[in-house]
């Protein structure tokens, strides 16, 4: 069994970026910009907004916070994200989610031009990740895809079953491994809550990706041996005797399922750190694209 370590993977394409990043500044002067537009107080998007502002310093990027009040009205907030779409030193625009409840995230999502929709968000980037046309992949997704590659996990003709439909993972991850190219190529179910038994399509699972936000839900009886798992969930469980007072878990019960695959995500460390590297990666991509 070999543990896919996505820290590690992270941190060589940060490199890989650093590198780029610095010969676009020899070439052309300047360096991808990344804007972060955080609404609120929200302590774990304060958290997100801080790591991704640290990861672009690092690797030589621009990267600004603007950090607007709970209560700004959402014409103030589209005026805001329309003024980045005309500042050409910012390549990508993000808006962290989720907004207060009298914002419009599908107003917000869709305000953003397509051209610097880093996230992968917009109807437009979805219609061409659908389609199989160049476009921003969701950073998630495009992470647990880049470490199959680099894991060189095969997944032409392979069943991968998708728990889970959200629009930020489960969707897109099964679009992408749809697709008829190199690294995809799959055959792909999706599951969700509406299944009437689980298992009977988990255990059929040659690549088993959990995105259901549900602590330990997937047991050892749920999978078949030599299974690949992809842990795509971080649950907070309480665990009042450690200092910290709780500890994170994945979907998948770690201890049951890892003696019978034959790769599997840790939760911290699998797919995280990826998010990050992705969006890195798409602000590249989008500064790259404005060149031309």
């Amino acid at each position: 069994m070999t543990i896919i370590d996505g820290k590690k993977v992270a941190a060589d394409i940060r490199a890989e970026l650093k590198e780029k990043v610095a010969g676009l500044k020899k070439e052309y002067g300047k360096v991808p910009g990344l804007v972060t537009i955080i609404v609120g107080d929200n302590p774990a998007s304060k958290v997100y907004v801080n790591m991704k502002y640290k990861a672009c310093e690092e690797i030589g990027m621009n990267p600004k916070i603007e950090r607007m009040p709970e209560n700004i009205p959402e014409n103030e907030l589209l005026e805001l994200i329309e003024k980045y779409n005309g500042d050409e030193n910012y390549h990508g625009i993000l808006v962290q989610l989720p907004l207060p409840g009298h914002i419009s995230e599908d107003k917000v999502i869709e305000t953003i031009s397509p051209e610097k929709d880093v996230d992968g968000f917009h109807p437009i980037n979805v219609g061409k990740l659908l389609i199989g046309q160049d476009t921003f992949e969701p950073c998630t997704p495009a992470g647990i895809v880049e470490l199959l590659k680099r894991y060189k996990i095969e997944t032409k003709g392979k069943h991968v079953v998708v728990v889970g439909r959200s629009n930020i993972v489960g969707k897109p991850v099964a679009v992408m491994l749809l697709q008829k190219k190199e690294g995809a190529n799959a055959i792909v179910t999706v599951c969700h809550s509406a299944a009437a038994n689980l298992s009977d399509y988990t255990k059929s699972a040659d690549i088993l990706i959990a995105a259901i936000g549900r602590p330990d839900f997937i047991g050892g009886d749920m999978v078949k041996d030599n299974v690949v798992v992809i842990d795509v969930g971080i649950n907070r469980v309480d665990v009042p005797e450690t200092k910290k007072g709780y500890r994170l878990v994945g979907d998948v019960n770690f201890e049951e399922v890892s003696p019978k695959a034959s790769f599997i995500t840790p939760v911290p460390g699998g797919v995280g750190p990826m998010t990050i590297a992705m969006l890195l990666s798409n602000t590249y991509k989008s500064f790259v694209k404005s060149l031309n």
